[in-house]
């Protein structure tokens, strides 16, 4: 099987190699690795105390950042070396500043792995969710690092668990502990013969929380929300401005909305002024605008968006009618409900809150005006669905503690 593996990595690596002439995300993922082990050796003391975490991208970053920012609180004396898999988190990351040094993970053959390991000397290794790199994970552990997997959660389809497992298996056998999301994943675990696991939690709840709690003052949404009811539209796509834009147009009441569009480029947010008849805003120029008069404010920059759920009442996530859901999480923990597009059902945050009452799907774009106007009509399920979001997120919180904890007592 390892024979497979590795004829199966030089074949990705040929793809890659070949997509890199027309795609941009090929060419960023193979410049990012040449010279990749020159630069680990360069900068990185063997010698000294070291700990590695691994994510695969940006969504895993943002599940590891709280273990991240909590372990160099505690654990000063360690340097913390953080690898990518995806340029999509790399590129956004790569100055990350709780890490001592980051960069892609070499292309995972034994030899990149033996000297990856040999040029870090990890005492502690951690793997956020998944990205079981063989050939690393067993450098790692044959060197007599401790490897942990947080945030993780299985699934009975994986390989893990299929009678052919056996060689997949073995990887989990080398971690010293899993820290997982769900009982559902320690009764496979379990199934196994995997008994060095527990249910920790997912750190993106930490991570939300902390967001709120240190979020920032925006003025213009605060005095464009003030004194109307207001739902914040975050990560949307073409098709969410289209029913949001309708809606819009179409209803009289005081709703407003703050729109923060996935992409940002001006020729889209001159496409959504264009299609606009009703009162607007620009954030970029909400100084020379009277921001009580417009009904929909536009945020045409990045970076603010989990700071504005705050001001609103209900918040609507983008992606639902295309091929998935952005994180509502960061609404959610503003005791606010969330209203979504029928692509959920692959994120379990969002099938729970609808299961707790702190979200709404809807099916089709025709059935979006009557769910949220039957929001807005009952404030009394409104304020049942924004208790419910919130109480949602505070009840999952503490997987970072539940972690730094095991550390601290073996």
């Amino acid at each position: 099987m390892t024979t497979l593996y590795n004829i199966g990595i030089r074949i990705y690596y040929l793809l890659i190699v070949i997509a890199s002439a027309f795609n941009k995300k090929a060419s960023l993922w193979k410049k990012g690795r040449f010279g990749v082990l020159s630069k680990i050796k360069e900068n990185i003391n063997a010698e000294e105390k070291n700990a590695w975490f691994h994510v695969s991208s940006l969504g895993e970053f943002e599940q590891g950042r709280p273990i991240m920012e909590q372990f160099k609180k505690h654990y000063p004396e360690y340097k913390i070396i953080l690898t990518f898999f995806s340029p999509s988190g790399y590129e956004i990351r790569k100055n990350y500043s709780a890490a001592d040094f980051v960069c892609y993970l070499p292309l995972d053959t034994k030899r990149n792995a033996r000297k990856f390991i040999e040029y870090v000397n990890p005492e502690l290794v951690f793997f956020v969710k998944y990205d079981y790199w063989y050939h690393h994970l067993k450098a790692a552990q044959e060197s007599g690092s401790r490897l942990f997997l947080v945030s993780g959660i299985f699934r009975e389809k994986q390989a893990f668990f299929k009678s052919y497992g056996s060689w997949y298996r073995q990887i989990l056998s080398w971690f010293e502990h899993l820290f997982v999301q769900d009982i559902e994943s320690i009764n496979l675990l379990k199934q196994i013969g995997i008994e060095h696991c527990s249910v920790a939690g997912d750190t993106r709840f930490d991570r939300v929380t902390e967001i709120a709690v240190n979020s920032e003052e925006i003025h213009a949404a605060e005095n464009f929300a003030s004194g109307f009811s207001t739902m914040v539209c975050g990560s949307t796509w073409p098709a969410d401005e289209e029913i949001l834009i309708d809606y819009i147009e179409n209803h009289s009441n005081e709703l407003k909305l703050i729109l923060a569009p996935h992409e940002i480029h001006k020729s889209h947010i001159e496409a959504i002024e264009k299609k606009l008849h009703v009162p607007y805003a620009l954030y970029s120029k909400s100084n020379e605008t009277d921001l009580t008069e417009a009904r929909v404010l536009i945020i045409d920059n990045i970076g603010m968006l989990s700071s504005i759920y705050k001001y609103g009442q209900l918040s609507y996530i983008g992606g639902g009618l295309g091929n998935g859901i952005h994180n509502t999480l960061e609404a959610a923990v503003y005791n606010i409900p969330v209203l979504f597009g029928p692509n959920y059902r692959k994120f379990r945050e969002a099938v729970d809150l609808i299961k707790c009452g702190g979200a709404f799907a809807f099916n089709a774009a025709s059935e979006f005006a009557p769910l949220l106007n039957n929001l807005l009509s009952d404030r009394g399920k409104l304020s049942v669905a924004s208790q419910a979001a919130g109480a949602y997120v505070k009840e999952r919180k503490g997987a970072t503690k539940t972690i730094l904890n095991y550390l601290k007592n073996n």
